[in-house]
């Protein structure tokens, strides 16, 4: 007989034991080793069957267990000293307490997906483990962040194969009752509620459920709730699934209910309410439109409020593919906002002109998320050195006129999170050079350049570390592979095979990661019969092992799953390949310490940053892969090797894979696998030893998320706040109507005539030259405008580079024509093809960037004379 009903009984803790359920309602757990040990001991067996989740392992250990550790006073100690520490971590002064200047009073972190543990299955690949690490590590050091997002009732799909090795999806029910999770209630108890308008009069409500990060609190916004209608309740139902309209109203809820969350349970909690507003890619991009609509109900008009919302916005962008962004028909969008439907009180004209394509090859007709994004907010970024360049080309057709390293979107390198990803084993190594409380300092607050003190482990120490990890993989591997053929319908009799599968001293590969076709999931199969000779040689094999999940509509990716698990299935070489189902953070946790090498080999330059590999590299496992993302950035031969790309304009796909294989199959062959098994006169690997410690040393410092948000704050949160205060609602008023005005009068705003004037008749380094420049205003005035002085070296299309901006100030009045002149000095302080230019743009103290409004005004071919190029 199958209920009709589930639900979860949970027991009556003991009083003594009471400080559990606080320890298993925060999360700080899934990355703080003496709570997770604490509750291995209360059942080291039932804690292995609940997949290391406190909340489960509570929910089903036996009362006469509990009452038995209720009398274990070595246990209460345990238990006192555990939950003392979680106390001081949570209420104690951290790193941004102690920061000097003026910091944001706290900041809303919004994500349509967290990855957090994989007991809160709300992620599908990095974006949401990026956004659980930001949590993570703005919790180590008391940044008063505010996560948001929403509950999926499905989470994201669960990845067996089918015998011929086809993916299959499943999507269990998650009941947030198991789940980590408190409801959010009112004083007088009831569920706090956010509503939504729909068109036709309906109204889409959710509840809101709070996950305690340590410090953090993450709302999730879940709309499976009775006063909803069936379609309603599935809103909330599975991470990026459904249809365009279902994903439109996800991003409603994620955007406009997240704000009214935040609202809400400030209100309830007394938390300072969020002085910045982070959208962590575009998928929460309607937070903005809620966020005018507050403002125009205090009596602000659109463009004021639009101008105050800006100030203290933050947009990351992690896509460098414009098929990667969502996009929505323009007719949705509308049906879903305006009088009968979604913030009555804001112009559906108005509200469409954020989200248009105004630029070359955009289409008038979709709604751009992304470029909606970057109209809210006044600061932006890219995730790595390599994406912020990437992204400002991409998104250079929103500022015109300017070339695309002016752009105003900067990059901020991704970081993970140490004490997540970094395997105990690697901690207490750590610990036992420098103390427990540095190592942990080491790896959450960073700050150092070097980790110097790894210097002093010893060799012997740092290679019996990488064996036992690698041993432990083996075992993790074999144990999730008998169970993969199992779910394919292999009989017990079959799999003895099994057993001999990976050896603990054979030099391991690890690749994992989504299966979009840029990640080129088989680029390794390209010459198979050279593969299998690298996986079974005789004195230098590899072993590879391969996990990832192709997106449930991308047949394509599911091609390339099967294609892999076919050639790893062949019984010549199944002992040496192993494709392991459902990758996910459990997995991964194993995975990333284990394996000596982390394989990356997406196409350049399309990963924008891909955080793998340095969860890899604080475990002591060096990288081979593509100069992309942040290995373009910090890659040394020090700390791996690089694949040589072929990504010239007229290569095509094919053969790029060709060549790009090659190089891949020759670095193994030549440089990675001899230096593995080349001994030293100890009988030690002493030159694969000396990169593992210059990893941990050089690299490990530098891949910390505790760097990266201390970045984020210094960077973007402070100024982001101090925009914020200084945007009061008269200098809303004021920038929102000077804007309108230079837009109306731009037209009149002319570069007429430049001239060079000097004292010698060469051009010498050192040479100071003066200009004078003609310009009309038009309407506007010299108090409107910056009058520049562009300068540097030219290449051989007259393009400068590397331009040195210099301002021209105003001599006297306008003449009769309404002209005015502006001079100024330019020096001569480079040799070689030289050149400069002239150009004006709009000015005005509340502006963040010069090219803010994305208007230039520069020369006309016959407005120069003897100003062009010098010194070719």
């Amino acid at each position: 007989m199958k209920a009709i009903r589930r639900f979860t009984v949970r027991p009556v803790l003991p009083e003594p034991l009471r400080p559990l359920s606080d320890l298993a309602r925060n999360l700080r757990w899934s990355w703080h080793t003496e709570t997770r040990d604490l509750f291995q001991s209360v059942d080291p067996e039932r804690w292995a069957a609940s997949g290391g989740d406190p909340v489960r392992l509570l929910g089903s250990v036996r009362p006469a267990r509990l009452a038995e550790l209720a009398e274990d006073r070595r246990f209460l100690r345990r238990l006192t000293a555990v939950a003392d520490d979680l106390h001081d971590y949570v209420s104690g002064e951290r790193w941004y307490q102690a920061h000097p200047g003026e910091l944001p009073a706290a900041v809303a972190y919004f994500s349509p997906e967290f990855g957090i543990t994989a007991a809160l299955p709300q992620y599908s690949g990095g974006l949401g483990i990026l956004a659980g690490d930001h949590l993570k590590a703005a919790s180590d050091l008391g940044v008063p962040l505010i996560g948001v997002g929403l509950l999926y009732r499905h989470g994201y799909f669960r990845q067996t194969l089918s015998r011929d090795g086809w993916q299959q999806e499943h999507y269990p029910v998650l009941d947030p009752n198991e789940l980590p999770v408190a409801l959010l209630k009112e004083a007088d108890g009831t569920p706090a509620r956010v509503s939504l308008a729909l068109p036709g009069g309906t109204q889409l409500h959710a509840r809101i459920w709070l996950a305690q990060v340590g410090r953090v609190p993450l709302l999730m916004l879940d709309s499976d709730v009775e006063e909803n209608g069936l379609g309603e309740r599935g809103v909330t139902d599975r991470l990026y699934g459904g249809g365009s309209e279902h994903r439109l109203l996800q991003e409603m809820l994620l955007g406009i209910g997240g704000v009214r969350a935040v609202r809400t349970y400030c209100r309830l909690t007394g938390h300072a309410d969020p002085e910045v507003f982070h959208t962590n890619e575009g998928h929460a991009g309607f937070l903005g439109l809620e966020r005018i609509a507050e403002l125009c109900d205090q009596g602000l008009d659109f463009d004021a409020g639009l101008e105050a919302v800006r100030a203290g916005t933050v947009f990351t962008t992690h896509t460098p593919v414009p098929a990667g962004i969502d996009r929505f028909d323009r007719e949705l969008v509308a049906r879903h906002f305006g009088p009968d439907a979604e913030l009555p009180r804001l112009d559906v004209g108005r509200i469409l002109a954020l989200g248009m394509e105004t630029y070359p090859g955009g289409e008038p007709n979709l709604f751009n998320m992304a470029v909606m994004g970057l109209r809210l907010a006044q600061r932006a970024n890219g995730v790595s050195l390599l994406h912020g360049q990437v992204s400002r080309e991409m998104f250079s057709g929103l500022w015109p006129g300017f070339d695309p390293e002016e752009v105003p979107i900067t990059s901020v390198t991704n970081g993970v999170h140490a004490p997540t990803w970094v395997a105990p084993e690697v901690f207490r190594l750590g610990a036992r050079q420098i103390g427990a409380q540095r190592t942990e300092d080491a790896l959450t607050v960073g700050g150092s350049e070097r980790w110097d003190s790894v210097g002093d482990i010893p060799d012997q120490d740092v290679w019996d570390l990488r064996r036992t990890l690698r041993e432990q993989l083996v075992t993790e591997v074999r144990e999730r592979l008998r169970a993969s053929w199992r779910q394919r319908g292999a009989g017990t009799a079959e799999l003895g095979w099994i057993d001999g599968v990976l050896d603990p001293d054979v030099l391991t590969i690890g690749f994992a990661r989504r299966v979009p076709s840029y990640k080129r999931l088989t680029l390794m199969l390209r010459d198979r019969d050279r593969l299998m000779e690298l996986l079974l040689h005789p004195e230098r094999p590899i072993q590879i092992v391969v996990a990832g999940k192709a997106h449930p509509a991308d047949d394509g990716g599911k091609r390339l799953v099967q294609e892999l698990v076919r050639f790893a299935d062949d019984p010549r070489v199944r002992h040496r390949i192993v494709f392991l189902p459902d990758y996910g953070m459990a997995m991964a946790q194993k995975l990333y310490p284990g394996c000596d090498i982390w394989l990356n080999n997406p196409l350049r330059p399309l990963e924008a940053c891909g955080t793998s590999g340095m969860k890899a590299a604080l475990n002591g496992c060096l990288n081979l892969s593509v100069l992309d993302g942040w290995w373009d950035e910090w890659f040394q031969p020090d700390f791996g090797w690089a694949i040589p790309t072929a990504d010239g304009a007229g290569t095509d796909p094919d053969r790029r894979d060709d060549i790009e294989a090659e190089a891949l199959y020759d670095l193994l062959e030549q440089r990675v696998t001899p230096r593995f098994y080349e001994r030293g006169q100890g009988g030690l690997p002493d030159r694969w030893i000396e990169m593992v410690r210059q990893t941990l040393t050089l690299l490990g410092p530098k891949v910390l998320a505790g760097r990266m948000v201390r970045e984020y704050v210094e960077r973007l949160y402070a100024p982001a706040a101090h925009a914020h205060r200084t945007m009061n609602p008269d200098r809303a008023r004021e920038l929102a109507e000077w804007k309108a005005r230079v837009r109306a009068q731009w037209h009149g705003v002319t570069v007429d005539h430049v001239e060079t004037t000097t004292a010698t008749t060469t051009a010498e380094l050192g040479t100071t030259l003066g200009l004078r420049v003609h310009v009309g205003l038009g309407a506007l005035g010299p108090d409107d405008v910056e009058v520049q002085a562009l300068s540097g070296r030219v290449d051989e299309e007259d393009r400068i580079a590397d331009a040195t901006t210099v301002p021209l100030k105003p001599v006297g009045g306008p003449d009769p024509e309404g002209r005015w002149v502006y001079e100024g000095p330019l020096s001569l302080d480079r040799t070689g093809p030289f050149g400069y230019t002239v150009r004006i743009l709009p000015s005005h103290r509340l502006l963040a960037s010069g090219a803010e409004l994305g208007m230039v005004a520069v020369p006309s071919e016959d407005g120069v004379e003897g100003a062009g190029l010098l010194m070719r």
